[in-house]
């Protein structure tokens, strides 16, 4: 399943936080029973992302105090975000041996809670041109990262591979400018998105 209109899932999410914060009760419409049905298919899928986020804040407290990894609920899903360094050596796309411990917290997770929801796998950079580490470019650096986070939680973490994707980004998503030293840490980074579970609805 690909990546949900963000939009979509914005608004019903922005919805649903309402309603849990301000204990307001919706009145729907009579005829309306399908929509009604789809709201509580969401919330539930919603509880589960939000129990997912919390066991994973719980597995990197450390990791997230020390600024290596981040875990936030956004438009597109539950992200997990990892310091490109906490899993790579500089230019390299093969997972260092004591990432491995880190990305099984994830598996576990995956596996358990929110083992019906589909996972897209990101790959980022900075914006400082490739020299010496043998890749064509940044494209094919994020790309080899993605894939091999991918295939570690699919050959080492049983994974459903049908649940997964991989998506290579480069340095053309950016979440702080490349100006500093810091801004280019924080952009050089692989985010594993649990995506909530949206049905498309298709015309008769």
């Amino acid at each position: 399943m690909g990546y949900v209109s963000n939009r979509h899932f914005s608004w019903i999410l922005i919805a649903l936080l309402s309603m849990s914060l301000s204990g307001c009760t919706v009145i729907f419409q009579k005829g309306r029973r399908t929509d009604i049905e789809k709201i509580s298919k969401l919330k539930n899928e919603l509880s589960e992302l939000e129990r997912a986020k919390q066991e994973l804040e719980g597995r990197f407290k450390d990791e997230i105090k020390d600024k290596e990894v981040k875990v936030e609920m956004l438009e597109k899903g539950l992200v997990i975000t990892f310091v490109a360094e906490v899993l790579f050596d500089s230019g390299k796309a093969d997972l260092k041996e004591d990432s491995l411990a880190k990305l099984e917290k994830v598996a576990n997770v995956l596996n358990t809670t929110v083992k019906d929801l589909n996972v897209g796998i990101e790959g980022h950079t900075d914006n400082d041109p490739i020299k010496r580490s043998g890749w064509k470019s940044n494209w094919e650096l994020s790309s080899g990262r993605a894939l091999s986070v991918l295939h570690y939680l699919i050959d080492k973490q049983a994974v459903a591979a049908e649940r997964l994707s991989a998506i290579a980004y480069g340095e053309y998503r950016p979440v702080t400018p490349n100006d500093t030293k810091e801004g280019r840490q924080k952009n050089r980074r692989v985010e594993i998105v649990i995506l909530p579970k949206i049905e498309k609805k298709i015309s008769e």
